[in-house]
């Protein structure tokens, strides 16, 4: 009976070691906000559904160096920053561009990518060159990006608001508007798929930052400091050739 006993609570000695190594060993969870719908820096694998892009690939690799364990939450792009200030996830990592608009309600982390706003038009429209050429012309873009913010400027312009990026782009496909107004590096990646659609020079620049919380000085600063390893390490150099090469 004494036997028994000791084999029992040793056992439960074990469990509770075994246990408490487990919660030791644990990583923290980066929860991340993104809207996985905009090539080639967030989007969806149609057949594993995992989650891949430049952004994706960035965020992994500072949550590496920062000793978290990144989790992706997929959420539309409009619900993005209410999503973020009612602590859905942590930070949001979706090809967010820097704005004071958008600074008066989160914080960003140091840019990590210089972006720019393009004009996309049907191939065989010759009429469309520059921002001038858009006024008081139908322009598709998506909701509550900078593209939106840059094409509602357009005097006399009708703006039609899509959900997801390729939405609006497909919009120009089927002549539904006259253009397209969205961040260069998505209109380069979709026109590789279709051979009706162009864009032209960018107009705009901008630069792109991690969303956090304004009362999260403490994650702010540990993914300033995470971003800043990757880039002097060379790893962000290798993901941003993976994705942006022209090879």
């Amino acid at each position: 009976m004494k036997k028994m006993s000791f084999v029992l609570i040793l056992s439960a000695v074990l469990i509770l070691m075994v246990s408490a190594s487990t919660v030791l060993s644990a990583k923290p969870v980066l929860k991340v906000g993104t809207s996985a719908d905009f090539p080639p820096f967030e989007f969806q694998d149609e057949k594993t559904g995992a989650y891949l892009g430049f952004d994706i690939d960035l965020i992994k690799a500072i949550g590496a160096e920062a000793g978290m364990e990144v989790k992706i939450v997929n959420t539309a792009w409009d619900g993005l920053i209410p999503g973020l200030l009612t602590g859905n996830y942590d930070c949001i990592m979706s090809a967010m561009t820097i704005t004071d608009e958008r600074l008066g309600s989160v914080a960003f982390s140091d840019p990590y990518f210089s972006a720019s706003q393009v004009i996309v038009t049907r191939s065989d429209d010759s009429s469309i060159k520059t921002v001038e050429d858009l006024v008081g012309k139908e322009i598709s873009v998506q909701i509550g990006t900078t593209g939106d913010i840059e094409a509602s400027e357009i005097e006399g312009a009708t703006i039609k608001r899509f959900n997801l990026a390729p939405d609006a782009i497909q919009e120009v496909r089927n002549k539904g508007v006259a253009a397209c107004v969205i961040d260069f590096s998505v209109a380069e990646e979709i026109s590789k798929q279709y051979t009706d659609i162009k864009f032209g020079e960018p107009f705009t620049e901008e630069y792109y930052g991690i969303a956090i919380n304004k009362n999260n000085v403490e994650l702010l600063n540990k993914i300033n400091e995470a971003l800043a390893s990757v880039k002097a390490s060379g790893k962000y150099d290798m993901i941003f050739e993976d994705w942006f090469s022209i090879n």
